[in-house]
């Protein structure tokens, strides 16, 4: 952490957000992430993400104490695809997962969130947050953690001793079991999970009788679990409310019901599995988000999973749908506006620059993608994706004055933004501003040094300006990074023929 935190004296608990600048000069592979709170007594867990925009230190600004408050991670930040980042009392040091890597960017920040427990008395907390690199060939292998998850059942009388929460999910891909990390608070009393085989044989993958919160961990399997698709996976917490339980923090017992607060109580079992495909993912997070929407549908941030699940398949007009119904749920959801917009460009047809208004094709719902990006902007004026996508429906509209002005805003809110860079210099080549269009692209080809588009972008601004050798070097880049880009190679033999005989083939 930057400095010490205070925990200030009270009867409340406290959720605090930390934002760290991860000093990293080149990509990495991160294989595990070890914390060390810096108050086990007062820490009651800790989450773990990463941000790779400005998203979280502009909350961080925004907020006059260190960091910013909040119960959820907010913002761009987020846990990397298929990882569990966090920390919770009696937890061993993590050493990782052969093969379980994740790809950590230079001028990304860490967001570490604190749960601090009340305290009598002023606490100093200041947390450590060590990474540990794999080698670089050591590439994430695809991944996903399955959340089975009991809080919606939560509503534990007063003296019970035997409170029971369950929940099932069938899995609709083949996954191997790397670890289990069951989460509950003080009155968790034991914990099962099992899976249940398509033949109707049962797997354990595990049972504590006897839970204490204060000792908590991930538990690795010595071999992966091999699940096949049909399996289901079972959950089921055990929680004792009465005056004998040694960990009831009421004198006499009353009713408890869900939350994140010590106060409260939660039911969770996280599993990490490998995946066979990268494809598998976003098949297996449907399954997961529809599961769980059955059961709260009014839940706009369950919606908005389900839809990103869609999207990525590229099933652009159920993604609408479901975004949608989290915009129903809450009208001020800045990423639902921003995704539906995004997904209703993606249904459109994409039009080439320079093509004339009446000889485009039709481009579909193009004034409600606008609508939700504006409204995304209004409500976000800094989201750089906003702004992004603006441009995009601009572009795809012929508007290339605005969409030019809706890239240079992604920048103004991003630096570091390479496709709004790249965008930018498109819209300015098609503009005929070739100085300001080479500049953007070079930026962008810096940014993203392995996207074979940005050379050929690049050159076909440099050919226009008449920098016939730099837009030859150029085009040769990006074959060289993509042997078979199609449009580099004709651009190439374009300028090559253009160039006369004297040019150097490639």
């Amino acid at each position: 952490m930057p400095a010490p935190y205070t925990l200030p004296a009270g009867d409340t608990d406290v959720f605090r957000n930390f934002v760290i600048p991860i000093p990293l000069s080149a990509t990495r592979f991160v294989k595990t992430i070890e914390l060390r709170p810096g108050s086990a007594r007062f820490v009651h867990h800790a989450l773990m993400a990463i941000d790779e925009t400005p998203s979280s230190r502009r909350l961080d600004d925004q907020d006059p104490g260190l960091g910013f408050a909040g119960m959820d991670l907010m913002g761009e930040a987020h846990m990397p695809d298929g990882s569990l980042l966090g920390w919770t009392p009696g937890m061993l040091p993590f050493p990782g997962l052969a093969g379980m890597t994740w790809r950590l960017q230079p001028r990304t920040d860490l967001v570490l969130q604190l749960h601090m427990l009340p305290s009598d008395t002023p606490q100093t907390v200041q947390a450590t947050v060590g990474f540990h690199f794999a080698d670089k060939s050591e590439a994430p292998a695809p991944a996903h953690v399955l959340l089975l998850d009991g809080d919606d059942q939560l509503n534990i009388p007063a003296g019970e001793k035997n409170f029971v929460v369950t929940d099932s999910m069938q899995l609709p891909v083949d996954v191997d079991v790397l670890l289990v990390y069951p989460h509950a608070h003080y009155l968790g009393k034991s914990v099962e999970g099992w899976a249940t085989l398509p033949d109707g044989t049962t797997r354990w993958l595990i049972k504590i009788d006897h839970w204490n919160f204060m000792w908590q961990d991930m538990y690795r399997y010595a071999e992966p679990v091999t699940l096949p698709a049909g399996t289901t996976v079972n959950m089921r917490w055990t929680f004792d409310n009465s005056a004998a339980n040694p960990s009831q923090r009421n004198d006499p017992p009353r009713p408890i019901t869900s939350g994140n607060r010590s106060t409260n109580e939660m039911a969770h079992l996280q599993l990490q599995m490998r995946l066979r495909r990268p494809e598998d993912r976003p098949v297996l997070q449907e399954a997961q988000y529809a599961h769980v929407v059955r059961r709260n549908p009014r839940n706009a941030r369950l919606r908005y999973g389900l839809a990103s699940a869609l999207k990525e398949q590229g099933r652009f007009a159920e993604a609408a749908r479901e975004y949608r119904a989290a915009l129903a749920i809450d009208p001020d959801y800045v990423a639902a506006h921003l995704n539906l917009g995004a997904v209703l460009i993606m249904q459109g047809i994409p039009v080439r620059l320079g093509v004339d208004a009446s000889q485009r094709p039709p481009w579909l719902q193009a004034d409600e993608a606008i609508a939700h990006l504006r409204a995304a902007v209004r409500l976000d004026p800094d989201s750089a994706g906003a702004h992004y996508n603006l441009g995009i429906a601009f572009v795809y509209q012929g508007q290339l004055a605005e969409a030019a002005r809706e890239y240079g805003e992604a920048i103004r809110s991003n630096p570091d933004y390479a496709d709004a860079h790249n965008n930018l210099g498109q819209v300015l080549t098609a503009q005929g501003q070739f100085d300001e269009a080479i500049q953007h692209l070079r930026q962008a080809a810096r940014l993203m040094p392995d996207a074979a588009d940005i050379p050929n972008n690049l050159g076909i601004a440099l050919w226009r300006q008449g920098k016939t050798e730099e837009a030859l070097s150029a085009f040769r880049r990006a074959l060289q990074l993509d042997p078979g880009h199609q449009g580099a190679r004709q651009n190439l033999e374009i300028a090559l023929k253009a160039a006369g005989p004297g040019a150097q083939r490639p």
